[in-house]
């Protein structure tokens, strides 16, 4: 303020002072405030926005509201569309009527009356409980809470209103309704996808390779020996071909369990692995042809591989029956045990402290082909089937699958086997089956006809019963009780003199108790083995009682043995082993051994382990065997690179030292994208996914050339191993089991660039064996359209919300539609390039009252890697007026 202004100021206050007395001016300023406040009373202000309402279970999402001070304003139709509550508004919109959750709660907001009526009660409301626009009606929130039961906070710093409610919600029961039906449709494979990609046959290809050493050495006595794996896995003639070549330097080897008491040469061609496979899963007479070494269960004792050919109408993928059964075994400690079925893999665990590991079997439909597969921590690698069946084979309904194999024994004397088998679905809870099995080395009985059911008495009760004519009858019994004790008895009766089977068994018998024990500081699996067989002369008894799991994180094993073989007194003993882990991810697993007959320990053992840098493991192990006098202490480690596991081992013992080195890997080649990738597990006879992003510049869903690739792209797989290439911007995904479809989802929002979009995020990908099919993803560059409505009526302006703005194109064909926010403004993401027309629905304008100027906008949106932008398109609207 200059001087001169402050002399005018002056001037004017003491000319009033000399005129008015000091008296009057102080009674004027005491009254001046509340007269000015009667007065000029303002009206109270209103303003249209949008609020982030919240719901617990639901989410969150933007309404249309109206502010006042601190109170806030819910549009009723959008709050209740957003909560799934049946509404329906009138065209004037002065009232909305519907049902509240149910049909026996109706209720109606009516604006004329200023009055709600739910149920049978009628609520009057205040004048400033209700406010309407052109588009909406608003409710007050505390209106909500006290008549509807919907709580809702409202916070005016962050526009935001929390709704809370003690009842369900359609919404909500809707939510969860829809995550089970996924659920089911997961597990039933009934995924619904954009785009289904079918499997592709070639006529030659390779596309795997898996490759393995382990060399072994004994400086002391001389003697060493080494492995050697290569596997190679293709297509031929449209059917899958796996190669697997082994080699043995070690001479004085003999086959396991092998009556031929032969030496194996180093490159045995018992030892060697080869199949083709042609599978249709389509066709329901003929699913699969297989030639080569062939795996099919038999009755007579073959230990040795047969090779031949097999005919099945069976399917690869598993079928679901309901129910599980049981699987526990041993392996060494540590080991990782991977289960299959029919070539899928089901379920995968890691052996406890003494080896022990379980599964949960699905009881499957058919004959099936159950696997293990054991992955050691040094890069040892050991594969299991002959010997594991699932006693309980389901079909459904009038369902009929046979197999049918034929091929020569590999046993040095060129035997002959055939089998074939066939099941039919007698009704949902019984199927039925027989056969006919021929082995030409039995001397006598080499044909073996059988029969065999298995039923589902009760939910939890399961009958299986097979019958070989002149070999074996046998039966299995499982109760499962509602608390999960499980009660499983077998028994077999051999024909007396049968030579097909080379044990001289009279009788088998077995009973097995289970129960898993379950707490919040402990899980437990708790199983008492029976098991006895009657020989000709003598009887052999054997009890195990095993209790595997955790507490208080602290791993324990505990496995008691006895075995009774009479006059003998029996014999007992205990392994115990526990698994814990020290400060600085040290692993301590120490075990130890009694026995009871002498009251004194067997062996003693410990091993401290830790992970080093993520993708290393280094041990230290001492062991003590007290029986055989016997002490060894050793040390290895092992690395995981990407293209490969390698390992080391060093044991000092008593009279021997023992090193071995190890490594493992495999080579996945895409012809397609001209790739060659290293991996550090086994990718033989399993499939994979390449993923391409590119930029679809014209939009025909084919990459053409000089279509750059687009980086940044996430995905969602539901199953198989995602691996990321960010130098060529491709995903592949490794380790899918063959001719099964898996589900991709791919993330609409992976991009940094909001205008790069996948119009088909869900793909359906058939995959094909030992080959990685290549998939590429059209990314659209969408445009952006932006502008406002605006109405006009008694010289004021405003903008006008709940307005339905459409894109066409050509004019005709609906392509988009929007709606207006609160302030008039519109937005769309999402127009591929092209030439558009815009415009507000003539119906909801009608409805109105009002008309548009213009009437529509012609638009174009261009062809940019950044993606275009449109906007200050504006529509004005006035009422009609009427005559």
């Amino acid at each position: 303020m200059t001087t001169g202004s402050k002399n005018i100021i002056l001037r004017c206050l003491r000319s009033i002072f000399r005129v008015t007395p000091v008296w009057m001016i102080f009674c004027a300023i005491l009254f001046a405030a509340p007269l000015k406040a009667i007065a000029i009373e303002p009206e109270p202000v209103f303003y249209e926005t949008s609020v982030f309402v919240v719901v617990q279970g639901i989410g969150g999402a933007e309404i249309p509201a109206v502010i006042n001070n601190d109170s806030a304003y819910l549009s009723i139709t959008d709050i209740f569309n957003f909560l799934k509550i049946r509404n329906t508004a009138s065209p004037h919109m002065d009232s909305i009527y519907g049902f509240f959750i149910n049909e026996n709660a109706p209720f109606l907001v009516d604006k004329k009356n200023n009055v709600i009526h739910y149920q049978d009660k009628i609520v009057p409301l205040n004048k400033d409980d209700m406010v309407s626009t052109e588009t909406a009606l608003y409710l007050k929130t505390g209106m909500f809470a006290s008549v509807f039961g919907l709580q809702c906070k409202f916070s005016f710093r962050s526009l935001s209103v929390k709704l809370e409610t003690r009842q369900e919600l359609p919404a909500i029961r809707e939510m969860r309704q829809e995550m089970m039906r996924r659920n089911i449709s997961r597990l039933k494979g009934e995924l619904k996808a954009d785009t289904i990609i079918g499997p592709r046959r070639q006529m030659f290809s390779i596309g795997m390779a898996d490759w393995s050493v382990v060399a072994t050495q004994r400086p002391e006595g001389g003697a060493g020996n080494t492995w050697l794996n290569l596997a190679m896995g293709g297509v031929v003639l449209g059917g899958e071909t796996s190669v697997s070549l082994n080699y043995n330097n070690y001479a004085e080897q003999q086959l396991p369990y092998s009556h031929d008491s032969a030496l194996i040469k180093p490159f045995d061609q018992r030892q060697q692995y080869y199949r083709w496979r042609y599978v249709n899963n389509d066709h329901s007479a003929l699913r699969q042809i297989i030639a080569g070494k062939i795996f099919t269960p038999s009755t007579a004792s073959i230990f040795d591989p047969v090779v031949g050919v097999q005919f099945t109408n069976t399917p690869t993928s598993y079928r679901r029956s309901y129910g599980s059964y049981t699987l526990s075994d041993f392996t060494d400690p540590g080991w990782t045990v991977e289960l299959y079925v029919n070539n899928a893999l089901v379920d995968y665990t890691t052996a406890d402290a003494a080896g022990f590991f379980t599964f949960q079997v699905p009881l499957v439909y058919g004959n099936s082909v159950v696997r293990l597969r054991f992955y050691g921590p040094w890069g040892e690698e050991r594969s299991r089937e002959e010997n594991i069946s699932i006693p309980f084979n389901f079909l459904p309904l009038h369902e009929f699958e046979y197999t049918a194999s034929a091929g020569m024994v590999e046993d040095g004397h060129r035997s002959i086997f055939s089998r074939v088998q066939m099941n039919y679905g007698l009704s949902r809870n019984v199927t039925v089956g027989g056969g006919m099995e021929y082995l030409s080395s039995i001397p006598t009985g080499k044909a073996m006809p059988f029969v065999m059911a298995s039923a589902r008495v009760a939910s939890n009760l399961l009958l299986a019963g097979d019958y070989t004519y002149g070999v074996r009858g046998r039966g299995i019994l499982t109760y499962r009780m509602p608390s999960n004790l499980q009660f499983e008895l077998f028994y077999t009766r051999y024909k007396k003199g049968q030579q097909a089977i080379i044990y001289n068994f009279v009788e088998e018998r077995k009973l097995i108790i289970s129960k898993p024990f379950l707490a919040k500081k402990f899980s437990f699996f708790n199983r008492v083995t029976l098991n006895q067989i009657i020989l000709p002369e003598t009887k052999y008894t054997t009890a195990e009682w095993l209790v595997s799991g955790a507490v208080f994180r602290v791993g324990v094993n505990v496995n008691t043995y006895a075995i009774f073989i009479k006059p003998e007194p029996p014999f007992v003993y205990t392994n115990l082993a526990l698994t814990y882990r020290l400060p600085g991810e040290i692993l301590i697993t120490p075990q130890v051994q009694y026995e009871y007959n002498s009251n004194s320990l067997m062996a003693v053992r410990c091993e401290l382990g830790k992970y080093l840098f993520r993708h290393g493991y280094m041990n230290v192990s001492y062991e003590r065997n007290y029986k055989s006098n016997i002490t060894n202490v050793g040390i290895g480690l092992r690395y995981d690179f990407a293209f490969s596991q390698i390992g080391f081992s060093a044991w000092k013992g008593t009279n021997m030292t023992t090193l071995v080195e190890s490594a493992r890997g495999s080579l996945v080649y895409d012809d397609k994208a001209k790739f060659a990738g290293f991996s550090n597990r086994t990718s033989v006879g399993t499939g994979g996914v390449v993923l391409l992003p590119f930029l679809d510049l014209n939009a025909n869903d084919r990459r053409d050339p000089g279509e750059p690739k687009a980086y940044g792209l996430k995905t969602n797989c539901n199953g198989g191993r995602i691996l990321q290439n960010q130098h060529d911007t491709t995903i592949r995904i490794v380790n899918m089991e063959p001719y099964e479809y898996y589900f991709i989802e791919l993330g609409k929002n992976s991009f940094e660039n909001v205008a790069w979009q996948i119009k088909k995020p869900a793909i359906s990908v058939a995959i094909d064996p030992n080959q990685m099919k290549l998939v590429e993803v059209p990314v659209v560059i969408m445009g952006e359209v932006s502008g406002k409505v605006i109405l006009e009526e008694q010289n004021v302006t405003k903008g006008i919300g709940r307005l339905s703005i459409g894109f066409y194109r050509n004019d005709s064909t609906l392509v988009a539609r929007t709606q207006t926010e609160a302030d008039g403004y519109f937005n769309y993401m999402g127009l591929p390039p092209g030439t558009y027309t815009v415009r507000i629905d003539p119906l909801q304008l009608q409805k109105l009252g009002m008309t548009a100027t213009p009437a529509k906008l012609p638009l174009t949106i261009r062809l940019r890697m950044e993606g275009d932008v449109v906007d200050g398109l504006e529509f004005r609207l006035r009422r009609e007026k009427v005559e």
